[in-house]
């Protein structure tokens, strides 16, 4: 349940401040919420595909992190990364 490449590049060229930029938190918080919406597609087709389910939720608590970390260290780029990706309304 990867992303493609040419996915995660544009999500890098979008969200980081280069190219190679995969480690800022807004790229890292983009990258998750991409990999959550692709699950949870998946999860329409699979309903019973429990393991991935655990690994969806570990992919969640990964992005609360970083977006928590991120309110605490710079709330304007917080506050722009969630309205980008709509994450709360």
């Amino acid at each position: 349940m990867s992303l493609s490449k040419n996915s995660t590049a544009d999500i890098i060229k979008k969200y980081g401040s280069n190219a190679k930029d995969t480690g800022s938190t807004a790229v890292q918080i983009a990258l998750l919420s991409k990999r959550i919406e692709e699950l949870q597609k998946h999860f329409k087709e699979h309903v019973k595909d429990n393991h991935s389910r655990t690994g969806l939720l570990q992919i969640v608590s990964e992005r609360k992190k970083l977006l928590s970390y991120l309110k605490k260290k710079d709330p304007s780029s917080f506050q722009k990364i969630i309205k980008e990706l709509k994450l709360r309304d």
